[in-house]
């Protein structure tokens, strides 16, 4: 071998194996990027559960994961051999969605005292338990708590508790060794023996206890963003809910999205794997993969279906031609409200032209008044809808700043300091594009979020913010059709439906 031929070997190892350590770093970065994203559709992820091959992947990148949640989403990670808990802070009132019971029916109130009453007796119980031992200190804990229940020889109350109980199993916190739970609530004698995980059932709970006295304390308290300020209260919402328009966002919190909406989109991009769609409305985070949503929209079933059928011809009928970014003079359309007869009759041709193909469930299509309310609820969910009742997060705390979530002094989150990427980006230094921001000179090309050029409203440094007064229009009707519902209009394209006359019970498709 020569000399020559020698080094062009050398130099062919190195080219490889700097590949192999790249390819390496790659896969890393996958699975923690996979890992987090179990964690935020299951923030309770355990050895034994459905995700257990995910909980592997958590406790091999805990310590990144751990780094990562703190900084981006001031969120707490405990990792544990058992399990892992993704300690979520609360989202702003309105934001979030209840807990659902097996019937598909939500937790009611008296669910949700069920449910924290034997939280409180399982915390300090043994390992395991009889259920009427649950029952009794779930009564006495009632008590201690001047919380009144009703008669447990009443079905419908011993329902109430094995729902909460239910949840409980599938969050690993019981498990039954002897007997059902279910059965309790069919007849009052029957018994279980019950395993009991107290270390799970001790993380549950994430709001601040000790320094809430009331309901409304515990909420507001468990919501704030903290440290982070804007950057993870804006962040939170983007990643925990379907759409964030901008008239649930604060004047701050919008002044803050559009001079980092360009970072946002790379980190979010990278860490979560979501990508935002910025637009003048707002802010959209889709997955691409579908892992992180709870609820898959598009989805199967006749609600689901018939949901995505109702917003793309309510999109199709009612779509503004005025509509636009406020910047080009165009007017800022978050939504347009509903006419109730034109719903009525949407959801009476969904019927006609699909329930028969696509096997719709019989009790939806023969009460077509409880199909437009599921789909409703469905679509309010996903913020394709909203009750035309509802006034937007902004506009409350505009009338109310204790409805901003965001600690007074923390609001500007850092004017003139380093951002956590190490780019300046506030108070007329560069943004996130590499080009001067509002106050500072030249903007970039593609400020998707409307910036308002135009606009009255400013943020706490006085910097001019969208005004997004009226943008919703004046609902007189049910519902108000929001504007993330566009990406569901039918294509000219589109075929047909098929009409068939042959007949049949239909089922869930």
């Amino acid at each position: 071998m020569t000399a020559g031929t020698g080094r062009r070997a050398g130099r062919g190892q190195t080219r490889r194996r700097r590949a192999g350590e790249a390819g390496h770093d790659e896969a890393i970065t996958a699975e923690r990027r996979d890992a987090a994203r179990l964690l935020l559709a299951h923030p309770l992820v355990t050895a034994r559960g459905p995700h257990a091959d995910g909980f592997r992947l958590v406790r091999r990148h805990s310590d990144a994961l751990t780094a990562m949640f703190a900084q981006h989403l001031g969120y707490r990670l405990i990792v544990e051999p058992g399990f892992a808990r993704l300690v979520k802070a609360g989202l702003p009132r309105g934001a979030g969605r209840g807990l659902v019971r097996g019937t598909g029916g939500r937790f009611a109130p008296r669910h949700y005292a069920y449910l924290t009453l034997a939280l409180s007796v399982l915390v300090t119980s043994g390992d395991q338990m009889l259920l009427s031992q649950l029952v009794s200190g779930i009564r006495t804990a009632a008590v201690d708590a001047g919380i009144e229940l009703a008669d447990p020889d009443r079905q419908h109350e011993r329902r109430a508790l094995v729902a909460a109980l239910t949840q409980l199993m599938a969050w690993e916190v019981l498990g039954e060794v002897e007997g059902t739970v279910l059965a309790y609530a069919d007849d009052v004698r029957q018994e279980a023996l019950l395993a009991v995980d107290r270390e799970i059932a001790q993380v549950l709970v994430a709001g601040p206890l000790r320094t809430s006295e009331t309901a409304d304390e515990l909420v507001d308290a468990a919501a704030r963003p903290g440290p982070g300020g804007l950057r993870h209260a804006v962040r939170r919402l983007i990643v925990e809910t379907p759409v964030v328009y901008l008239d649930d966002l604060t004047p701050d919190e919008r002044g803050w999205l559009r001079r980092a909406q360009r970072r946002e989109q790379r980190m979010l991009y990278e860490q979560f794997g979501l990508d935002l769609e910025l637009r003048a409305e707002g802010i959209l985070a889709v997955d691409p993969a579908e892992a992180t949503s709870d609820i898959p929209f598009p989805g199967t079933g006749t609600v689901a279906q018939a949901a995505l059928l109702i917003a793309g011809q309510l999109v199709e009928r009612l779509r503004p031609a005025d509509a636009g970014h406020p910047a080009t003079g165009a007017r800022l359309v978050i939504g347009v409200p509903v006419p109730d007869t034109m719903l009525d009759v949407t959801v009476a041709q969904v019927i006609e032209n699909y329930a028969v193909s696509a096997g719709w469930a019989r009790a939806y299509v023969e009460d077509p008044p409880a199909l437009r309310r599921a789909a409703g609820d469905l679509l309010v969910s996903m913020g394709l809808l909203a009750p035309a009742g509802a006034v937007p997060r902004g506009e409350r705390a505009a009338a109310s700043p204790a409805e901003s979530q965001t600690d007074p002094t923390l609001t500007i989150d850092g004017v003139g300091d380093e951002s956590e990427d190490g780019d300046r980006d506030e108070d007329g230094d560069r943004d996130e594009d590499g080009d001067r921001d509002e106050d500072g000179g030249a903007h970039g090309e593609d400020d998707d979020i409307a910036d308002g050029a135009r606009a009255a409203a400013t943020d706490a440094t006085g910097r001019r913010v969208t005004d997004t007064t009226g943008a919703r229009g004046a609902a007189t009707s049910s519902y108000v059709l929001l504007a993330a519902a566009a990406r569901f209009q039918p294509q000219p394209s589109q075929a047909r439906p098929r009409r068939r006359r042959t007949g049949g019970d239909g089922g869930e498709g």
